[in-house]
Protein backbone atom coordinates (compact mmCIF):
# COMPACT_ATOMS: atom_id res chain seq x y z
CA UNK A 1 0.00 0.00 0.00
CA UNK A 2 1.38 3.38 -1.03
CA UNK A 3 -0.62 6.60 -0.62
CA UNK A 4 0.38 10.07 -1.81
CA UNK A 5 0.47 12.73 0.90
CA UNK A 6 -1.66 15.69 -0.22
CA UNK A 7 -0.60 18.09 2.51
CA UNK A 8 1.44 18.33 5.69
CA UNK A 9 0.09 20.89 8.16
CA UNK A 10 1.19 22.53 11.39
CA UNK A 11 -0.27 25.11 13.74
CA UNK A 12 0.58 27.29 16.70
CA UNK A 13 -1.49 27.55 19.87
CA UNK A 14 -3.60 30.71 19.86
CA UNK A 15 -6.77 32.09 21.43
CA UNK A 16 -9.71 29.89 20.54
CA UNK A 17 -12.62 30.32 22.96
CA UNK A 18 -12.42 32.89 25.70
CA UNK A 19 -9.23 32.27 27.64
CA UNK A 20 -8.79 28.80 26.17
CA UNK A 21 -6.18 28.30 23.48
CA UNK A 22 -5.93 25.70 20.73
CA UNK A 23 -3.66 24.76 17.84
CA UNK A 24 -6.47 23.08 15.90
CA UNK A 25 -6.14 25.73 13.18
CA UNK A 26 -3.36 24.20 11.09
CA UNK A 27 -2.10 25.29 7.68
CA UNK A 28 -0.08 23.50 4.99
CA UNK A 29 3.54 24.39 4.34
CA UNK A 30 5.84 24.04 1.34
CA UNK A 31 8.97 21.93 1.52
CA UNK A 32 10.08 19.30 4.00
CA UNK A 33 10.00 19.45 7.78
CA UNK A 34 11.57 17.21 10.38
CA UNK A 35 9.42 14.56 12.03
CA UNK A 36 10.49 14.08 15.64
CA UNK A 37 9.29 11.90 18.53
CA UNK A 38 6.69 14.47 19.56
CA UNK A 39 5.54 15.46 16.09
CA UNK A 40 6.26 17.59 13.05
CA UNK A 41 8.59 20.54 13.59
CA UNK A 42 6.62 23.77 13.99
CA UNK A 43 3.47 22.11 15.30
CA UNK A 44 2.06 22.76 18.77
CA UNK A 45 -0.67 21.56 21.12
CA UNK A 46 -2.27 23.92 23.60
CA UNK A 47 -3.48 21.42 26.21
CA UNK A 48 -0.85 18.73 26.70
CA UNK A 49 -3.04 16.86 29.17
CA UNK A 50 -5.24 15.59 26.33
CA UNK A 51 -3.31 16.39 23.13
CA UNK A 52 0.15 15.55 21.86
CA UNK A 53 2.66 13.28 23.54
CA UNK A 54 4.40 10.18 22.22
CA UNK A 55 1.19 8.27 21.44
CA UNK A 56 -0.44 11.23 19.67
CA UNK A 57 2.53 12.80 17.93
CA UNK A 58 0.92 13.13 14.48
CA UNK A 59 -2.76 13.41 13.57
CA UNK A 60 -3.97 12.06 10.20
CA UNK A 61 -7.44 12.80 8.86
CA UNK A 62 -8.52 11.47 5.44
CA UNK A 63 -9.77 13.88 2.79
CA UNK A 64 -12.00 10.97 1.74
CA UNK A 65 -14.51 12.07 4.39
CA UNK A 66 -14.69 15.72 3.36
CA UNK A 67 -17.40 15.17 0.76
CA UNK A 68 -19.60 13.39 3.27
CA UNK A 69 -19.10 16.14 5.82
CA UNK A 70 -19.84 18.85 3.26
CA UNK A 71 -23.17 17.20 2.47
CA UNK A 72 -24.00 16.53 6.13
CA UNK A 73 -23.21 20.11 7.19
CA UNK A 74 -24.75 21.77 4.17
CA UNK A 75 -21.37 22.87 2.87
CA UNK A 76 -18.78 24.56 5.05
CA UNK A 77 -15.87 26.86 4.19
CA UNK A 78 -13.46 24.80 6.32
CA UNK A 79 -14.01 21.80 4.05
CA UNK A 80 -12.65 23.49 0.92
CA UNK A 81 -9.03 22.75 1.91
CA UNK A 82 -7.09 20.33 4.12
CA UNK A 83 -6.89 21.08 7.84
CA UNK A 84 -10.57 21.28 8.78
CA UNK A 85 -10.12 18.71 11.53
CA UNK A 86 -6.79 19.95 12.82
CA UNK A 87 -4.87 17.23 11.04
CA UNK A 88 -1.14 17.15 10.35
CA UNK A 89 -1.39 14.71 7.44
CA UNK A 90 -3.97 14.77 4.65
CA UNK A 91 -4.43 11.96 2.11
CA UNK A 92 -7.04 10.33 -0.08
CA UNK A 93 -7.36 6.57 -0.44
CA UNK A 94 -7.03 5.45 3.17
CA UNK A 95 -9.76 5.43 5.84
CA UNK A 96 -10.28 3.96 9.32
CA UNK A 97 -11.54 0.59 8.04
CA UNK A 98 -8.43 0.19 5.89
CA UNK A 99 -5.69 0.45 8.50
CA UNK A 100 -5.02 -1.16 11.83
CA UNK A 101 -3.59 -0.45 15.25
CA UNK A 102 0.13 -1.22 15.09
CA UNK A 103 0.43 -0.60 11.34
CA UNK A 104 3.84 0.85 10.55
CA UNK A 105 4.20 3.30 7.69
CA UNK A 106 7.13 5.06 6.10
CA UNK A 107 5.97 8.69 6.24
CA UNK A 108 8.44 10.45 3.98
CA UNK A 109 11.68 9.22 5.56
CA UNK A 110 10.22 8.79 9.08
CA UNK A 111 8.77 5.54 10.39
CA UNK A 112 5.45 5.90 12.21
CA UNK A 113 3.01 3.52 13.90
CA UNK A 114 -0.77 3.78 14.24
CA UNK A 115 -1.51 4.14 17.95
CA UNK A 116 -5.23 5.04 18.28
CA UNK A 117 -8.20 6.71 16.65
CA UNK A 118 -8.91 10.36 17.34
CA UNK A 119 -11.42 10.84 20.15
CA UNK A 120 -13.32 14.05 19.32
CA UNK A 121 -13.78 16.84 21.82
CA UNK A 122 -15.77 20.07 21.99
CA UNK A 123 -13.12 21.95 20.01
CA UNK A 124 -14.27 20.34 16.76
CA UNK A 125 -17.79 21.61 17.35
CA UNK A 126 -16.53 25.08 18.21
CA UNK A 127 -14.26 25.16 15.16
CA UNK A 128 -17.13 24.32 12.82
CA UNK A 129 -19.64 26.40 14.76
CA UNK A 130 -21.82 23.27 15.00
CA UNK A 131 -21.94 21.67 18.44
CA UNK A 132 -23.06 18.27 17.13
CA UNK A 133 -19.89 17.60 15.09
CA UNK A 134 -18.09 15.59 17.83
CA UNK A 135 -21.16 13.40 18.38
CA UNK A 136 -21.40 12.81 14.64
CA UNK A 137 -17.78 11.71 14.57
CA UNK A 138 -18.60 9.14 17.25
CA UNK A 139 -21.73 7.79 15.56
CA UNK A 140 -20.16 7.56 12.10
CA UNK A 141 -16.66 6.44 13.07
CA UNK A 142 -15.09 9.13 10.86
CA UNK A 143 -12.46 9.76 13.49
CA UNK A 144 -9.06 10.00 11.87
CA UNK A 145 -6.12 8.54 13.79
CA UNK A 146 -2.79 9.21 15.47
CA UNK A 147 0.75 7.99 14.93
CA UNK A 148 3.65 7.55 17.29
CA UNK A 149 7.08 8.14 15.75
CA UNK A 150 9.33 5.07 15.71
CA UNK A 151 12.15 6.57 13.64
CA UNK A 152 12.61 10.29 13.12
CA UNK A 153 12.92 11.66 9.60
CA UNK A 154 11.35 14.30 7.38
CA UNK A 155 8.15 14.66 5.38
CA UNK A 156 6.75 16.93 2.69
CA UNK A 157 3.59 17.13 0.60
CA UNK A 158 4.00 14.82 -2.38
CA UNK A 159 5.92 12.22 -0.39
CA UNK A 160 4.54 8.71 -0.05
CA UNK A 161 2.92 7.01 2.92
CA UNK A 162 4.02 3.39 2.49
CA UNK A 163 2.76 0.47 4.56
CA UNK A 164 5.72 -1.45 5.96
CA UNK A 165 4.18 -3.84 8.48
CA UNK A 166 0.72 -4.96 9.68
CA UNK A 167 1.02 -7.10 12.81
CA UNK A 168 -2.63 -6.81 13.96
CA UNK A 169 -4.84 -7.19 10.87
CA UNK A 170 -7.98 -7.97 12.91
CA UNK A 171 -7.88 -4.65 14.76
CA UNK A 172 -8.81 -1.90 12.35
CA UNK A 173 -8.96 1.65 13.67
CA UNK A 174 -12.67 1.64 12.85
CA UNK A 175 -13.30 -1.47 14.97
CA UNK A 176 -11.26 -0.26 17.94
CA UNK A 177 -12.92 3.16 17.83
CA UNK A 178 -16.38 1.63 17.88
CA UNK A 179 -15.42 -0.66 20.78
CA UNK A 180 -13.84 2.00 22.97
CA UNK A 181 -15.59 5.24 21.94
CA UNK A 182 -18.75 4.19 20.12
CA UNK A 183 -20.08 1.93 22.88
CA UNK A 184 -19.78 -1.46 21.16
CA UNK A 185 -17.37 -2.71 23.81
CA UNK A 186 -20.25 -3.34 26.20
CA UNK A 187 -21.18 -6.33 24.06
CA UNK A 188 -17.62 -7.62 23.56
CA UNK A 189 -15.82 -7.98 26.90
CA UNK A 190 -13.27 -10.42 25.48
CA UNK A 191 -12.28 -7.88 22.82
CA UNK A 192 -11.83 -5.29 25.57
CA UNK A 193 -9.53 -7.65 27.46
CA UNK A 194 -7.40 -8.07 24.33
CA UNK A 195 -7.25 -4.30 23.82
CA UNK A 196 -6.25 -3.70 27.44
CA UNK A 197 -3.21 -5.94 26.89
CA UNK A 198 -2.32 -4.65 23.40
CA UNK A 199 1.12 -3.02 23.55
CA UNK A 200 0.67 -1.21 20.23
CA UNK A 201 -2.47 0.57 21.47
CA UNK A 202 -2.00 3.98 23.09
CA UNK A 203 -1.62 3.84 26.86
CA UNK A 204 -4.75 5.89 27.55
CA UNK A 205 -6.87 3.68 25.32
CA UNK A 206 -5.52 0.52 26.97
CA UNK A 207 -6.59 2.00 30.30
CA UNK A 208 -10.00 2.86 28.84
CA UNK A 209 -10.44 -0.72 27.65
CA UNK A 210 -9.56 -2.03 31.10
CA UNK A 211 -12.15 0.25 32.75
CA UNK A 212 -14.86 -0.85 30.32
CA UNK A 213 -14.44 -4.56 30.98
Amino acid sequence: MSIAIDAVLTGKARAFRGEEASAIGKTPFAGARAVRRLGVDGDEQADLTVHGGVDKAIHHYPRDHYGWWAEALGGHALLTAPGAFGENISTEGLVESGLCIGDRFRLGTALVEVSQGRQPCWKLGHRFGIASVPATVVTTGRSGWYYRVIEEGAVAAGDALDLIERPLPEWSVERVFRLLIGGAGKREPEALRELAAMEALATTWRARAAKLI
